[in-house]
């Protein structure tokens, strides 16, 4: 079903099967690095695009149904997590499929570098994960990411800095000392 509004003068269709199903793997990706949990990420992909579907009443007063979709997300994703109470949780199979032109030990380097920096990523605060998730991941600009998760462009920027600084200062010394 598609919507026909006016936002800015333009005349713009927005459709669920066109617009916004297409979101849901950003928002499984989202999703999971805030629960930390393959089946909760589940629900609240499915549970985002019901509240969705619910306002698209409102869906004319948006200025990005993308940053809409993130922002309730985010928020059904962080309010799972405190309700089942827990923060790390290991993440399953998270690592990069290796390319079929690599070296066997090269693929299992690889692969061990990516689980470390997933690994790094869970010890980082919420807010710090999930900007870096947005940023690094999903390739969003600061003002984006500063929209949907409603801060400022300069907090986006501080709090991406202190998390690349964390991975990269604990990824030195996992690879010096081996711990």
């Amino acid at each position: 079903m598609a919507t026909v509004f006016h936002n800015r003068d333009k005349m713009k269709t927005i459709s669920f099967r066109d617009d916004i199903l297409p979101l849901k793997d950003k928002l499984f990706r989202l999703a999971l690095r805030i629960t930390l949990n393959t089946e909760e990420a589940e629900d609240v992909v499915q549970d985002t695009m019901v509240k969705v579907w619910q306002q698209k009443e409102n869906w004319q007063r948006l200025n990005s149904v993308e940053a809409y979709c993130m922002t309730i997300c985010r928020h059904l994703a962080l309010d799972k997590t405190t309700q089942a109470g827990r923060r790390n949780v290991p993440l399953d199979g998270q690592a990069e499929k290796p390319s079929s032109l690599s070296a066997p030990d090269e693929i299992a380097s690889r692969n061990e570098r990516v689980r470390m920096i997933w690994s790094l990523m869970e010890k980082l605060p919420e807010i710090q994960r999930s900007i870096l998730q947005l940023r690094d991941v999903e390739g969003y600009s600061y003002q984006e990411i500063a929209g949907i998760l409603q801060i400022s462009d300069t907090q986006v920027k501080v709090y991406l800095h202190r998390a690349r600084n964390f991975i990269r200062s604990e990824a030195e010394k996992i690879d010096e000392y081996g711990l």
